[in-house]
């Protein structure tokens, strides 16, 4: 008899964005959102957990999107689905350190720690002119990208009302993912 399974969200994030103009003075904050954490996550999880022969690199780097201008009429932009595997209309731009910095989260106090814990935080700074493009840019979507057996891989993907972002702007871009 087979038996069934339902897997849960265990693994989850959150992310906020922070919109900047060319001075430095924030002009818009998103506030927490939730974000999706997709199947190619939950395979280098599973691979790294079983033992098999399997190169992992974590995350290499935030990939950002256009998505599509219908998103921006109602209902809004669509749930992004676990199975995500690539943005539908990605910038050709990959925010990587220094623009990315990654550090485990305290879950008591929600502060940056050396310590090795269940949380991680990733901030991505898109400085003016990122991501390039006719100006402005606009943004709907974005996933982390990160390595696996050689293949780039989502692990989380995000679907967000339009963010306009005009080549002097600066957009913080801060992630919690929880495992």
């Amino acid at each position: 008899m087979a038996s069934t399974c339902i897997v849960t969200d265990a693994l989850r994030g959150m992310f906020c964005d922070e919109l900047y103009d060319g001075e430095g003075r924030l002009v818009w904050q998103s506030g927490w959102r939730n974000n999706t954490i997709v199947d190619d996550c939950r395979r280098l999880l599973a691979g790294f957990m079983h033992g098999t022969p399997v190169t992992v690199k974590g995350i290499q780097g935030l990939r950002v999107g256009a998505g599509l201008a219908a998103w921006d009429n109602p209902p809004g932009p669509p749930k992004p689905g676990a199975n995500q595997a690539a943005l539908v209309q990605p910038f050709p731009d990959v925010v990587i350190p220094p623009d990315l910095a990654i550090d485990f989260l305290d879950p008591s106090t929600g502060t940056t720690t050396l310590l090795k814990t269940n949380r991680i935080q990733v901030v991505a700074t898109l400085g003016p002119g990122v991501p390039s493009g006719p100006s402005p840019v606009t943004l709907r979507e974005f996933g982390l990208a990160a390595e696996l057996d050689g293949t780039g891989v989502l692990i989380n993907y995000v679907t967000h009302p339009a963010i306009v972002k005009d080549p002097t702007s600066t957009l913080k871009r801060t992630i919690w993912l929880v495992f």
